[in-house]
């Protein structure tokens, strides 16, 4: 089962979200966002109602948790950012931005929590940082989207690490902090969006579930399997999305971004390979 959820997880990162957002492309993205954490808060409240008895209390509460307001911000910026990547034709930023993202999330994990880096591992986050600077000097210019995105999405996972609170209770309270601002936004800023049109009111409904349901199943795949499988399979995620925005979308794929995608894909490439060798020799040990 737990295959199942994290290709459930990956799959609707990959292709059913981004396409549900460009049906939507006519709702301004902060309407998308306002709608997607009411939507969201409303959905993960009746989970946790219903689930009460599997899920691990967070009481007492004790003084991380308050980093769960850090946390609601940051997953509220890469929604955004996310969603104007998505509507303004820029998915191929957004896959780049989740592939970088993972290397990121290893080199903050150093830095920050002062976990060591395997000499195969910094040699991968090493590459990386040369990929986007090679990238930089062919472009003449930053790839902003794709490092705001990678960037937002490692803070929020480095956030969450040291919180360390159950996975949907988490979401939770990060929804609930973030309602009041829709909620505010929806009523006193929002431009109407549904206008008796209840296909669009469907589709925005939806924003709900295409926003926990894969969160949901991804904790549930993660308590299944082991980090490496886990962390091989997180690149279906950006590769659904690469394909869908060059075969579908018709993005254009230019040299230098062919290029930071190379050498992206071989630093990937070098860091699961060291993953899975070290977590063969922790299973023989």
């Amino acid at each position: 089962m737990g295959l199942i959820y994290a290709l459930g997880a990956y799959l609707s990162w990959g292709l059913v979200v981004p396409v549900h957002f460009r049906l939507l492309d006519a709702v301004p993205a902060p309407s998308i966002l306002a709608h997607r954490i009411v939507w969201s808060s409303l959905l993960v409240a009746g989970l946790l109602v219903a689930l009460r008895r599997r899920i691990r209390n967070p009481f007492p509460l004790v003084r991380r948790h308050g980093l769960l307001v850090l946390s609601a911000g940051l997953i509220g910026v890469n929604w955004l950012l996310y969603l104007q990547a998505v509507q303004s034709g820029h998915m191929l930023d957004a896959s780049l931005g989740y592939f970088i993202n993972p290397l990121m999330s290893v080199g903050l994990g150093a830095v920050v929590l002062g976990e060591r880096l395997r000499p195969v591992q910094a040699a991968a986050v090493a590459l990386a940082a040369g990929a986007v600077l090679l990238a930089v000097v062919m472009a003449g210019s930053l790839p902003w989207v794709s490092l705001a995105l990678a960037g937002s999405f490692s803070l929020y996972g480095l956030a969450r690490k040291i919180v360390a609170v159950d996975a949907m209770v988490g979401f939770a309270a990060e929804t609930l902090l973030l309602l009041p601002v829709a909620l505010i936004y929806l009523a006193a800023f929002a431009p109407p969006v549904i206008q008796g049109d209840p296909v669009r009111f469907g589709l925005i409904l939806l924003t709900g579930a295409t926003t926990a349901l894969p969160l949901i199943w991804f904790a549930a795949a993660a308590e299944r399997l082991t980090l490496a499988t886990l962390g091989l399979m997180q690149y279906l995620a950006p590769s659904c999305l690469l394909v869908l925005s060059t075969l579908v979308y018709g993005e254009r794929l230019e040299p230098h971004r062919a290029v930071l995608f190379g050498l992206i894909w071989l630093a990937l490439a070098i860091y699961a390979v060291d993953a899975t060798r070290a977590a063969r020799q922790a299973r023989a040990a």
